[in-house]
């Protein structure tokens, strides 16, 4: 695994870890990963992502991997660390796109930064858990159940839990990165054929032994934020959304993206009757490829 480490520090004194793939001299769009996750987190194929004329820009949220952590921090946080990094990297305008946990925080960034921000995909996401006509846990996995009721209970309580979740998570992806998900979770099909696949392998092993680094500092503070004010309203944004999500989800069931796709304001819905939570390689450079082409006709 290279380094592949841009550090930028922020106003507070912070460290953010970012790193670029594909090609550095087309359009920037910024990809933010999910919970757990770092900046590690991409397509297996840099040369095809590069092909597509696409700059993708990723970094460590704080806690995670080489990022300082920011305790306490919200959704909305993401945002001046956004910003911090296009700036560090001469970037004025781009697009957004996150997964699962990075959803929200790809939504945080077009609310935000609409002057900055071209289009922006929020893939899977989950809703806010105190969203009015939503029940956040109906049909979610009994495993994703359980670490959001021990984040109710607080850091105390969830920080020792997630260090033997990881723990155990970095075990199994050592004897076979298929199982970075262990088998207690009741994932579709759908789901599983995309943690067979081999070439998925090298990116989720690296991306989650680098999400621990440090501890699970990261991973606390999102599961802690997620349950509190997110600190801005989905429908502040302004931008060009498309909210994206599965039918056959049970890690953020599809009622989260039915939630969001009614709040988000104008927002473009896709339901992918056949999908559970987790991309392929294919979705997902089809997937930045007209998140691109989007992008590149709203700056025209």
């Amino acid at each position: 695994m290279t380094e592949r480490l841009i550090p930028v520090t922020v106003d507070d004194g912070r460290t953010l870890a970012a790193a670029q793939w594909g090609d550095p001299d087309w359009l920037p769009v910024f990809s933010l990963h999910g919970t757990p996750g770092s900046r590690f987190g991409r397509h297996p194929d840099e040369a095809a992502v590069r092909d597509l004329g696409i700059r993708l820009v990723t970094y460590d949220r704080p806690g995670y991997g080489a990022s300082t952590r920011h305790r306490g921090r919200r959704v909305v946080d993401c945002v001046p660390d956004v910003a911090a990094i296009a700036d560090a990297l001469g970037i004025e305008r781009f697009a957004v796109t996150g997964g699962s946990g990075g959803g929200p925080h790809a939504l945080a960034v077009a609310a935000r930064l609409p002057q900055r921000v071209l289009r922006a995909r929020c893939v899977v996401g989950v809703a806010p858990f105190a969203a009015e006509g939503l029940g956040f846990y109906a049909r979610m996995d009994p495993e994703n159940v359980k670490e959001f009721g021990l984040a109710e209970q607080g850091e105390a309580v969830l920080q020792p839990e997630l260090e033997r979740m990881a723990a155990d998570s970095l075990e199994r992806i050592a004897r076979d990165p298929s199982k970075v998900l262990s088998d207690d979770w009741e994932l579709d099909e759908a789901d599983r054929a995309v943690l067979a696949d081999p070439r998925m392998h090298t990116v989720m092993g690296e991306m989650v032994r680098e999400a621990f680094r440090n501890g699970v500092w990261g991973w606390v503070d999102d599961d802690l934020a997620f349950l509190q004010s997110w600190g801005f309203d989905v429908s502040e944004i302004r931008v060009p959304v498309e909210v994206r999500y599965g039918a056959k989800d049970v890690l953020v069931p599809a009622a989260h993206g039915e939630w969001l796709a009614r709040h988000v304001p104008n927002a473009e819905v896709t339901v992918v009757d056949e999908a559970g939570h987790l991309v392929g390689p294919e979705t997902a450079l089809r997937l930045l490829q007209t998140l691109a082409d989007a992008a590149r006709n709203e700056r025209r």
